[in-house]
C-alpha cells in the first residue's frame, strides 16, 4: 500500500458489480480510478492550498500559475497492471522524464510527483469491454449508451454523485494534482446525441469540478467532438495526421496550444491474427506488459531529459524474471460433473442473455461462459442467434463464450452476450432451459472442494478443469505461462483469473505476476474447452506470436 494510503481504505472500482454497494461506495464504471479514501487537504504543505489560476492557455502555450506549462504526459491501466507494481510503474514513468499521468492513481501519483489529467469517462474505450462501461447497464432492451437516454444519464449521475465528491478536493486549486478533466471520450466519431456532450459538461462543473476542461477525438470524429468552452485536443498515430488536425484545431478553436492527448505507438492484437508492431513489442507501449524498457524508452528519456533542462531520476531496475519447472496436471474434473456443485441454475422458458439473468443481485452476468440446457426429443436443424461462441451437445447444451464486447464503435448498444432470443429445432421455438452461469470469476472457483477432483483419465471428457500445482523454493519472480498443446480456455493462478488463451494465437504466453504466486505450493486451474497438453510450461521470455509492421 503506497505512504499516501496509511491509514486509508483503498478503493477500487471493479466489474462486474452493482453502482452502489449497502454501505454506498462507488460500484461500477468505468475502470480507470484507483486512490484512496483520504483527506487529501491533510496531506500536503499549507502553502499549497492557496493556488489560484491552474492549468490555463495563453496564446500558444499552457500556463500554469505564471509559468509556461508542457504537458509531458502518459497513460498507465491500473486495471492492466497487478496492484503490487503500480508504484514500480509510475516510478518508471517519471525516470522516462514525464510529468503527467492521464489515468488515475491519484494520491499515488502526487506523491511520485505526478500531475494528473483526469479522464472519468464514463466512456474510456481503452480496449476494454464495452469502453468500460457495465453491462448491467444493457439489461434494459431500449438502452441507448452514450446518449442522453434516461436509463443512461441516471446511472452517470449516480456515478458521477459518488465520484466527484472523492476527487474535487483533489484538484490543483484546492493543493492536489489534477490539472485538468476530460470530457467523456473520442464523443465525435460517435456523435449520437448532440446534447450528450454538453450533458456531460454540465454535470462535472455542477459536481465541483473547476479545473481545465478537455475533450479529445480522432480524426474521424474532431469535427463533431468539440463542445463550447472545453479545449479539444487530438489522439493520431502518425506526423502526418498531426499536421491535418493541428491545422483543423487552427480553424476551429483560433491560437490554442495544440495537445495530444493519446499518441498511439502500436496497435492491438486480434485472435487469429498477426502480433501488430512499430518497432517494439506488447502493444508496442514505452514499457512492456511485465514493466521491462523498450527502445521506445530509451529515446523518449533522451528526448525529455533534453526538454526538461535537468537530470531525470534515475530508471529502477527492472523486477527478475525466471522459468519454472513444467507443471503436470494431476487432478481432473468434468464440466459436466462439476454442475452439482455449482450454483442453482436458472429455469426459464425462453433463454435469456448473460446480462439479463437474475444474478448477482439482478446485476446479470458479464464475463466467462454461460451453459443452456434443455431436453429435445427428436433430430433435426438447430438455428438461432448464438453470441459469441457455442458449443451443442446430445442433450441439448449449449456452452456460450462471452468473448468480449466492443469497446469501440457504433454498435456498442448490441453487445448482449449468451443466447439471443429463441433457439429452433426444425422451426420450433425450444423451451424450458437450465441456465448456468460459469463466470470464471474466483468466487466460482471456491464452490470446487478437494472432494470433488479425480485423476486425470486417459480420455477426459471436455470441457473440463485440470488441477495442478507450481512449486517455488525461494521468492516468487515474474514468469511467463506457456500452454502447447492446449486449445481454448482459461488459466488461474491461486483463484486468480490469469487469463484467456486460445491456440489460433497470436500471442502464446500469458504474463504471470511473481506478486500473484507465492512461496511454497500454487494452485494452478486450467479450464480446457477441447484438447488438454500434457505440461504446462514457464518461460523467461514472452512470446507474443508472428510480428507484423505497421506503417
Amino acid at each position: 500500500m503506497p505512504r499516501a494510503c496509511e491509514g486509508g481504505e483503498e478503493f477500487r472500482p471493479s466489474l462486474p458489480v452493482p453502482l452502489l454497494t449497502a454501505e454506498g461506495e462507488l460500484r461500477g464504471f468505468p475502470a480507470v480510478f484507483a486512490f484512496c479514501r483520504l483527506d487529501w487537504r491533510g496531506l500536503v504543505s499549507p502553502w499549497l492550498r492557496h493556488r489560484q489560476s491552474g492549468l490555463h492557455t495563453k496564446g500558444q502555450n499552457f500556463m500554469l500559475e505564471d509559468s509556461t506549462f508542457w504537458i509531458l504526459g502518459g497513460s498507465v491501466h491500473y486495471f492492466r497492471v497487478p496492484r503490487a507494481y503500480w508504484r514500480d510503474r509510475l516510478l518508471k514513468m517519471k525516470a522516462c522524464g514525464l510529468n503527467t499521468l492521464t489515468t488515475a492513481f491519484v494520491l499515488m501519483a502526487a506523491e511520485i510527483g505526478l500531475w494528473v489529467i483526469l479522464r472519468p469517462g464514463p466512456y474510456i474505450c481503452s480496449e476494454i469491454d464495452l469502453g468500460g462501461l457495465p453491462s448491467w447497464l444493457l439489461r434494459d432492451s431500449g438502452m441507448r449508451l452514450r446518449t442522453t437516454y434516461k436509463g443512461f444519464t441516471e446511472a452517470v449521475d449516480l456515478y458521477f454523485d459518488h465520484l466527484m465528491s472523492r476527487v474535487v478536493p483533489l484538484q490543483y486549486k484546492y493543493g492536489g494534482p489534477i490539472i485538468a478533466v476530460q470530457v467523456e471520450n473520442e464523443y465525435g466519431s460517435y456523435n449520437k446525441d448532440p446534447a450528450y456532450m454538453p450533458y456531460i459538461k454540465k454535470a462535472l462543473e455542477d459536481r465541483g469540478i473547476v479545473e481545465l476542461l478537455l475533450t479529445s477525438d480522432n480524426k474521424d470524429g474532431l469535427s463533431k467532438g468539440f463542445v463550447h468552452g472545453v479545449l479539444a485536443t487530438i489522439n493520431l498515430q502518425s506526423q502526418e495526421e498531426l499536421h491535418l488536425l493541428t491545422t483543423f484545431l487552427l480553424s476551429v478553436q483560433g491560437v490554442q496550444p495544440k495537445m495530444v492527448m493519446e499518441y498511439w505507438t502500436g496497435w492491438f492484437d486480434s485472435w487469429g491474427g498477426p502480433h501488430n508492431i512499430l518497432d517494439s513489442s506488447d502493444y508496442d507501449a514505452v514499457l512492456t506488459e511485465a514493466g521491462d524498457y523498450t527502445a521506445k524508452f530509451i529515446k523518449l528519456r533522451e528526448l525529455f531529459g533534453s526538454i526538461s533542462g535537468g537530470p531525470l531520476l534515475p530508471p529502477p531496475d527492472l523486477l527478475p524474471k525466471t522459468a519454472y519447472e513444467s507443471v503436470r496436471p494431476v487432478l481432473y474434473l468434468s464440466l459436466w460433473d462439476a454442475l452439482q456443485y455449482m450454483e442453482e441454475p436458472t429455469n426459464s422458458e425462453k433463454p435469456i442473455n448473460m446480462e439479463n439473468l437474475p444474478i448477482n443481485n439482478g446485476n446479470g452476468q458479464s464475463f466467462g461462459y454461460t451453459l443452456y440446457e434443455t431436453t429435445i426429443d427428436s433430430s433435426g436443424v438447430l438455428s438461432g442467434l448464438v453470441r459469441d461462441r457455442g458449443q451443442g451437445y446430445t442433450m441439448l447444451r449449449i456452452l456460450v463464450e462471452n468473448c468480449g464486447r466492443v469497446n469501440y464503435g457504433n454498435n456498442i448498444d448490441d453487445q448482449r452476450k449468451g443466447l439471443i432470443g429463441n433457439i429452433y429445432l426444425n422451426n420450433s421455438p425450444l423451451k424450458n432451459f437450465r441456465i448456468y452461469s460459469l463466470d470464471m470469476k474466483k468466487s466460482f472457483l471456491q464452490r470446487f472442494g478437494a472432494n470433488m477432483w479425480s485423476p486425470v483419465p486417459e480420455t477426459p471428457t471436455f470441457p473440463a478443469f485440470f488441477l495442478g500445482a507450481l512449486s517455488i523454493a525461494l521468492s516468487p519472480l515474474d514468469t511467463f505461462m506457456k500452454l502447447e498443446g492446449w486449445e481454448k480456455g482459461v488459466v488461474f493462478i491461486n483463484g486468480q483469473n490469469l487469463g484467456r488463451y486460445w491456440n489460433i494465437g497470436p500471442q502464446e504466453t500469458l504474463y504471470l505476476p511473481g506478486a500473484w504466486l507465492d512461496q511454497g505450493i500454487n494452485q494452478v486451474i486450467v479450464f480446457e474447452e477441447k484438447m488438454a497438453g500434457p505440461m504446462i510450461q514457464f518461460t523467461e521470455t514472452p512470446h507474443l506470436g508472428r510480428n507484423r509492421y505497421i506503417n
